[in-house]
């Protein structure tokens, strides 16, 4: 009896050592990780997204109306004429004229007689009579820009008549004056009456006023 009641007491020893175990092991364990909610359903979560607005139509930008032109038929961009010729002796006309002031000085007056402008973008090369060389020209009296002649208009250059005098200056009096207004392009005119020239003789460019001519 002693026996039996040893064996069965043995199990029931290792029964509780075995719950109380399982006990310990339960406490100490973390809980296990939280379940992931569930995901809500698309009827409850869904947001009804308003239609993205249309946009305002936008006006094309009004062209602010433009004043009319004032340039000359066929004028380039700029204000320059694309109908503009090169003055010759055929679209011009020049004179020879008598100033008081500033003394031995003759003015040119070039004139367009044409019926489209013209530019003369040279001075004039003038000799007298029957010479041959031309006079020299006052390379000072160049202009900043070409002078350009509508038609009816002039410009004008300054004839020095008289240089320093010195022992080796000879004049003669003249009688006629030719002019090429382009080097290939040459015309010839009277001299005024008295008209006297040296070796010191000069010319000015083409002016657009007689008064910046007569500055020469």
């Amino acid at each position: 009896m002693r026996t039996l009641a040893r064996r069965l007491a043995l199990p029931a020893a290792a029964l509780t050592a075995a719950l109380a175990l399982t006990a310990c092991q339960s406490k100490d364990t973390p809980d296990a990780a939280p379940k992931a909610p569930a995901a809500p359903t698309e009827s409850a979560d869904r947001t009804t997204e308003a239609p993205p607005a249309k946009a305002a139509p936008t006006k094309a930008p009004t062209k602010a109306p433009t004043k009319a032109s004032t340039a000359r038929p066929g004028a380039k961009p700029g204000g320059s004429d694309a109908a503009r010729v090169p003055c010759t002796a055929a679209n011009t006309k020049i004179v020879a004229s008598k100033v008081s002031r500033p003394i031995n000085h003759l003015v040119l007056t070039i004139t367009n007689v044409g019926s489209r402008p013209c530019d003369a973008p040279y001075a004039p090369l003038v000799g007298f009579d029957d010479s041959q060389a031309p006079i020299r020209i006052v390379e000072e009296s160049k202009p900043q820009s070409v002078l350009g002649l509508a038609p009816g208009e002039s410009g004008y250059a300054s004839l020095i008549l008289t240089g320093e005098p010195g022992p080796d200056t000879h004049g003669t009096t003249v009688r006629t004056i030719r002019i090429n207004v382009t080097p290939d392009s040459s015309t010839t005119v009277a001299a005024p009456s008295g008209t006297y020239a040296d070796d010191g003789a000069a010319v000015s460019y083409w002016q657009q006023t007689l008064e910046d001519a007569l500055t020469y």
